[in-house]
């Protein structure tokens, strides 16, 4: 569950927090969520406030904040301090927001949400694979959103992406703890609820014809979800939509996401260039899913030496267990090859 009790210090957070008429608290019916909307506030910048609720509020620490930001960690704590100093400075009163202006926060309050199910799903820390009670708090919280904006497409985006994602939930951990990749899952343990849920919602939030990022988000999740078998995956349409998400919502990250879906398009050699041209980005330099990505599209190019590089480079920033040991097996495999 989500840190209830976590708290700002002193001078950030105390009873003002909660100040205001059972009238002006109305519209946010959950504790929780409405202390993630009065902590998202429009004075600070949005990745500021994002960071700062996440630190706050949802459970995750400082270097789990910086690695979902892709930036070093003292350039996150740096935001942070910035962030409350601001807070103390302006004077910025935490309260409620009325009805009329939830939407003013409405995309901070998703990105914290979209984070803290994303930490639970692909714990950045730990042994632990999955922290199966981000994942339902997420899914819950983003519930109680879409009930109170009930006509919000990046809202239902987001709750279909969890859904979605979360289906798979159960094929994606072996029976010793270990990661399972998605073209390896047992889908006939996914949760077929959850996915014709998840498919209907984005279905009904596209036709709003307002599409964005989460929207497109869900649907590449559908289309993962659909398939009965991995061999079945449409992957021109997958690629398709993030030819799409690149335009609407360009970062470094889509675009990886992007060269992987071309290299089961074109061949590992399109997709390899594709990640290559990301390679100046400095974001990309700590990511280890660059690295990761990149070695396996070497090792399907059977460039060995270049290949065992790129899975050292990728090893030396994965700090979670089960990750750590995939990666480490196709190293090992590798590393045969450039010896024989």
């Amino acid at each position: 569950m989500l840190a209830r009790d976590a708290a700002f210090d002193a001078s950030a957070r105390d009873e003002a927090l909660l100040a205001g008429a059972e009238d002006e608290m109305e519209p946010i019916p959950d504790d929780q969520l409405r202390l993630i909307f009065t902590c998202c506030h429009p004075a600070l910048a949005p990745d500021a406030a994002v960071a700062l609720t996440l630190r706050t509020l949802g459970g995750l620490t400082t270097p789990e904040i910086a690695r979902a930001f892709l930036v070093p960690e003292a350039t996150l704590a740096q935001r942070l301090v910035r962030a409350k100093r601001k807070i103390r400075v302006a004077g910025i009163a935490y309260e409620v927001p009325r009805a009329d202006r939830l939407a003013d926060r409405l995309d901070s309050v998703l990105r914290v949400l979209y984070l803290v199910f994303n930490e639970g799903y692909d714990v950045s820390t730990g042994e632990a694979l999955i922290r199966r009670e981000l994942c339902a708090e997420a899914i819950r919280l983003t519930r109680v959103v879409a009930e109170l904006l009930p006509d919000e497409p990046e809202v239902m985006g987001l709750l279909a992406l969890m859904l979605l994602a979360d289906a798979r939930r159960p094929a994606r951990e072996g029976p010793a703890g270990e990661l399972v990749r998605l073209e390896e899952q047992d889908r006939s343990r996914w949760d077929r609820g959850r996915i014709m849920e998840g498919c209907g919602i984005v279905e009904r939030a596209l036709r709003k014809g307002r599409v964005g990022p989460y929207q497109l988000q869900a649907a590449i999740a559908a289309v993962h979800d659909e398939a009965s078998w991995a061999a079945d995956t449409d992957w021109p349409q997958i690629l398709g939509l993030y030819e799409v998400l690149v335009r609407v919502a360009p970062s470094p990250v889509v675009a990886l996401n992007r060269a992987v879906a071309l290299a089961q398009v074109s061949g590992p050699a399109a997709g390899l260039a594709a990640v290559d041209a990301l390679a100046a980005d400095p974001s990309m330099t700590e990511y280890r899913f660059f690295h990761a990505t990149r070695a396996d599209f070497l090792r399907r190019l059977e460039r060995w030496p270049e290949a065992l590089e790129a899975y050292d480079r990728a090893l030396a920033l994965v700090p979670n267990g089960p990750e750590l040991d995939l990666l480490a097996r196709r190293r090992a495999e590798v590393a045969a090859r450039v010896v024989s």
